[in-house]
């Protein structure tokens, strides 16, 4: 498994981080090797884990406003490159391209099995870590992705749910952005382009931490922002919803520092995302309920919000 050696860089004000990339994981038959990046803290034991799916286009060095929080606070984070990834340059055209949303689900299944061998990327760090306090996360179409490892389904042309890929080693989730029901909810250009973009959520019964925009207008959907909801609606697992006032797609910025993409920046909107989903993720794994319970009442308890969390 060759990988570049682990790099030191100081998380700003909080714990020092590691991180190596790429690891490199054997996949035959995927076309190309899967290309991870882990990212931990330098010190501490017991260490619970995120695999984080990027959505369409993206890379496994991206999302470091959400990355380097959490592995500052205490998590060990894996991050994959997907087949839809810019960095890679396929097309419609390559055989693969249609079958991309499943080969995502793939991919992350083989980077929880190949975990021990990933955190060896950083020299002590396979011995610091608990597998079995582990964790997925998604934004947009990655959302959809870890959403299938939570309890989601795909409906099919035939109107009926597809296979479970639900997959019982993991405890908790974040989901980012992640898209509504498909049918007459999608664009007709959606519905002819992305037929896997018709989710069911009835046994997506593993504890997750939804957060949406309310100005998150998508050009896929038919409807308002309230599309990215579904999930946390729909769903028995999903047992918090984050809604953040006035945040589009990006979440205020949560896919880049400084990104000139941005059309919705506010560091304080992720701020309140790293801080509201570490926290919900460590009550989720049942290792400290408190700053969850805190979050949620400073929030309500605010003069001037912004976001609100609702809770089953």
């Amino acid at each position: 498994m060759p990988t570049s050696p682990a790099s030191a860089r100081p998380h700003f004000g909080g714990a020092q981080i590691l991180s190596a990339k790429p690891v490199t994981l054997s996949a035959p038959g995927r076309g190309d090797d899967l290309q991870v990046r882990v990212s931990a803290p330098a010190s501490g034991s017991g260490l619970p884990v995120i695999v984080f799916a990027h959505g369409f286009g993206g890379a496994m060095d991206a999302y470091d406003p959400l990355i380097d929080f959490w592995a500052a606070a205490g998590f060990v984070v894996v991050q994959p490159t997907f087949l839809d990834s810019m960095t890679l340059g396929i097309t419609p055209a390559d055989p693969r391209y249609g079958d991309i949303w499943r080969i995502r689900v793939d991919d992350v299944v083989r980077v929880i099995d190949e975990l021990e061998g990933i955190t060896e990327a950083i020299p002590g760090l396979a011995a610091r870590v608990d597998r079995e306090q582990l964790a997925v996360a998604g934004h947009s179409w990655g959302g959809q992705t870890v959403g299938m490892l939570l309890g989601a389904r795909v409906v099919g042309s035939d109107g009926r749910p597809g296979e479970s890929r639900a997959d019982a080693r993991v405890k908790a989730g974040v989901l980012l952005a992640t898209t509504g029901l498909g049918g007459d909810d999608l664009t007709q250009f959606a519905q002819q382009n992305f037929g896997f973009m018709s989710p069911d959520f009835d046994i997506l019964d593993t504890p997750a931490f939804v957060v949406a925009g309310d100005a998150d207008q998508s050009l896929l959907s038919t409807r308002g922002p309230d599309w990215f909801t579904d999930v946390y609606r729909l769903s028995p697992g999903a047992q918090a919803l984050l809604t953040l006032f006035g945040a589009e797609h990006s979440l205020g910025g949560i896919h880049a520092y400084g990104s000139a993409d941005t059309t919705d920046e506010s560091a304080e909107r992720v701020e309140l995302i790293r801080r509201a989903s570490a926290a919900f993720l460590r009550a989720a794994l049942g290792m400290d309920e408190d700053a969850w319970r805190s979050i949620v009442a400073d929030l309500a308890g605010a003069a001037e919000p912004i976001g609100r969390i609702d809770e089953k």
